[in-house]
């Protein structure tokens, strides 16, 4: 292919001459990336992992017979490696916390035997879910309401960008479940409407996000007000040094389960730097990477709402099938937009970092960031959405 040329072209020199000169970043009204652009370029390294399998089938797992005929309905026929490890510590209903790698059954390790424990029991609002974005929520709810078919349990779903009048109504009917982002659920509860302390169960995904600078005041206030708190799980693909000791305070006595090391480097991801050539633009290379037939389900990446939105546009006017998902998108939209991407009615899908992690997006073929993100951690996090459990994949970066 010949859109891509790698970067050889002292970006590093040039980045350093942006932040000695603010006046230039605020004239392109854009965050300077701090990663060094050779980063950018790698080549995968095949990965060695040996495949998971376990030595019981769904239908021999020490769980109601209703949930295994749910779990078999849905294809399953084995517990993945994080489900087959933790399930008799959450059934116990101990502390626990559990590091894997995205796609690799998270949701169903804490969902099925939280279920169990609840079936023939009155909803009184006894599990908290609390998880960083509201796709993801969605994805919880969605994903239990797949297994408890035909059990009588009950959830609720709270997520920014929907009615909170609407919520408060909602909760009027107690439920088993309740699954929300931090910013909702701390307003119901400021309200009134929402009480934590009736909560005996608190599950954080994605809990390296949650525990991090944009969500850690609205976790601690959940817990302070969780004082009936008597078992606390934590889910994640990565684990951050710095969250240790908030981690220690949340958990006591946990299990403790490590399919992985807790460190995401895209070692198995294809990843190559993009220089526009002289007379052409962004988009134009843009347009010429994602009409290639290889192309075949692509994110593509943008630091603001605007350039998501201009992207999405440009592309849309010259014949792509592309939508966009940004935090000023209704909820509605950003789903239909998210489900339909997965269906392949679209082939592009232009975002903000709101995609960069946690979304269950199967085959995704290529990620391109059209705007590099403003860390590496961000970056490892956008790229990994296209080696999901492991999978190779294509990550290009444009760099300037």
């Amino acid at each position: 292919m010949n859109f891509v040329k790698k970067d050889r072209s002292g970006s590093k020199d040039h980045n350093s001459y942006r932040r000695r000169n603010p006046s230039i970043r605020n004239r392109v009204n854009q965050p300077i990336s701090s990663i060094d652009t050779r980063l950018f370029t790698k080549k995968a390294v095949p990965l060695t992992e040996s495949r998971y399998i376990s030595s019981r089938g769904i239908h021999e797992l020490p769980i109601d017979e209703r949930i295994k005929r749910n779990l078999l309905s849905k294809g399953y026929s084995q517990p993945t490696e994080i489900q087959d490890r933790t399930l008799e510590a959450l059934l116990a209903k101990n502390n626990l916390l559990g590091i894997a790698q995205t796609g690799t059954g998270k949701t169903g390790a804490f969902l099925i035997p939280v279920i169990h424990n609840l079936i023939g029991q009155k909803a009184s609002f006894q599990v908290l879910i609390v998880v960083p974005t509201r796709e993801l929520a969605a994805q919880v709810e969605e994903e239990f309401t797949s297994m408890v078919k035909g059990l009588s349990l009950r959830s609720l779903c709270f997520i920014g960008g929907t009615s909170v009048g609407r919520d408060i109504a909602s909760l009027r009917q107690p439920a088993h479940i309740v699954i929300g982002t931090p910013g909702r659920l701390t307003d119901l509860a400021r309200q009134g409407a929402l009480r934590f302390n009736h909560f005996h169960t608190l599950i954080l995904d994605e809990f390296d996000r949650l525990l991090d600078m944009g969500f850690s005041r609205d976790i601690q206030f959940i817990v302070r007000g969780m004082s009936n708190r008597r078992q606390t799980v934590l889910f994640s693909a990565t684990e951050e040094a710095n969250q240790k000791k908030l981690i220690q305070e949340l958990l006591k006595e946990p299990v403790q389960i490590r399919i992985s090391n807790g460190k995401i480097t895209g070692d198995h991801i294809d990843q190559e730097a993009v220089h526009v050539p002289a007379g052409e633009t962004k988009i134009q290379v843009l347009l010429r990477m994602v009409q290639d037939k290889s192309f075949q389900k692509v994110i593509v990446f943008a630091e603001t709402k605007r350039n998501v939105s201009t992207v999405r546009k440009n592309l849309h006017q010259s014949g792509i099938r592309v939508d966009e998902i940004h935090g000023n998108k209704s909820q509605n939209y950003r789903m239909k937009a998210l489900n339909d991407f997965k269906s392949g009615k679209i082939q592009v899908l232009i975002a903000t970092d709101v995609a960069a992690r946690g979304l269950d997006i199967s085959e995704v073929t290529h990620v391109i960031n059209y705007q590099p993100p403003r860390d590496f951690d961000s970056y490892i996090h956008r790229i990994g959405r296209t080696g999901r459990a492991g999978k190779g994949g294509k990550a290009f970066t444009f760099v300037n």
